[in-house]
């Protein structure tokens, strides 16, 4: 064969080899199935990846992220959020792991509000409270794509969820999305818009239980916090806020600089950290809400947000009894939550920031984790 042919051969085969290297380091979407719930709705698992290897492992049931690896300070992936390897662990039994919360993150006092002049009942499903939705919330529901594209330095993920007029006690047929977009710069952000044709109230919120050590490898109280918040919101022993705005001065709920979040632990009365911190800076604005870093992996998190405070959880009802992804036994305080979102029972807190939606009105909030290692 003439030597120009054979030089044009491994020319096109060098361009083919150098073409796909490129084409590794961009972002990427991929849908696939992941089941069925138990009334046979079908649930996708939407898989994007940034160029540093990040991964986010979405499911159309409760908008749920299933998994979100990392990088440690060597470069090593690590899986940093609980859950379940398949769907019915999600279907049966989870703490909320990883979902949308909704309509209402959190908790309303004696599972009822008054709006207009209308009292509306919730469903009671903790103690004599309402949490995060009732019987059905927007964790237990299938979501519909909307959109899934990787483009430029961005991969995006748009749900969407109709909650109709009286779903679950609440006024008002809702319209929902949440849009997941992984970036290029190592973020995960979660944009959520609504919008109403009844007066309602609303406080949407991820459910994530964050261990970044890895998952099911141990407790996180050696993970060293940071929380951009003066003041908490004491609560009942239900739970529920009494309507002051407390100093975290002198106190175990005192984070403002960064230390372990075992260090005081033993000291907060209900066994853990629970509680609704408000964060510095103005409701809408997007500001720095709190910075965790784990000193064995070196992996840091940092959280922005437009939302007003945040629910630091840290497992305290986790309890060896769910056995999460790759057989790990997750046991108390295996994982911390860090819930942006309106203040627990805010509906009946006027002196709280308003969590009502009218009609004409747009439900816009952000939530940003940026992820790193040193």
């Amino acid at each position: 064969m003439d030597r120009r042919i054979w030089l044009g051969f491994i020319l096109a085969a060098m361009v083919v080899y150098v073409g796909g290297c490129k084409e590794a380091g961009t972002m990427s979407i991929k849908t696939e199935p992941f089941g069925q719930t138990p009334d046979g709705q079908a649930v996708d698992l939407v898989t994007m990846t940034n160029p540093s290897g990040i991964e986010a492992r979405i499911i159309t049931y409760g908008g749920i992220i299933v998994s979100m690896k990392v990088p440690n300070r060597d470069g090593k992936l690590g899986d940093v959020v609980l859950g379940f390897d398949k769907l019915d662990g999600y279907t049966k039994e989870s703490p909320y792991f990883g979902a949308i919360i909704g309509r209402y993150g959190n908790r309303i006092g004696a599972g009822k509000f008054t709006l207009d002049g209308v009292e509306y009942k919730l469903a009671v499903n903790n103690g004599p409270n309402h949490l995060h939705g009732g019987i059905k919330g927007f964790d237990k529901v299938v979501w519909k794509i909307e959109q899934a594209k990787a483009e430029g330095d961005e991969a995006i993920l748009k749900l969407s969820y109709l909650s109709k007029d009286g779903e679950e006690g609440y006024p008002g047929n809702l319209k929902c999305t949440v849009t997941y977009t992984l970036t290029a710069d190592n973020e995960l952000k979660l944009h959520y818009e609504a919008t109403t044709d009844k007066p309602t109230v609303l406080n949407l919120t991820n459910h994530s239980y964050w261990n970044l050590a890895g998952q099911g490898t141990g407790d996180i109280l050696g993970h060293e916090l940071m929380l951009n918040a003066d003041r908490y919101t004491p609560v009942d022993e239900g739970l529920i806020p009494t309507g002051e705005l407390k100093s975290v001065k002198d106190s175990p709920m005192d984070f403002t600089e960064s230390k372990a979040i075992g260090s005081r632990i033993k000291d907060v009365d209900i066994g853990g950290y629970d509680h609704n911190f408000v964060l510095n800076g103005e409701t809408g604005q997007m500001k720095l809400c709190a910075k965790v870093y784990e000193p064995k992996s070196g992996r840091v998190m940092e959280i922005r947000t437009t939302e007003p405070g945040v629910q630091f959880y840290t497992g305290n009802f986790l309890d060896g009894t769910l056995t999460g992804k790759g057989g790990k036994v997750y046991q108390k305080h295996y994982a911390f939550c860090l819930e942006t979102q309106h203040f627990p029972d805010s509906p009946n807190k006027p002196d709280f920031p308003s969590v009502v939606l009218r009609p004409g009105e747009k439900y816009d909030i952000t939530t940003v984790h940026k992820f790193s290692a040193k």
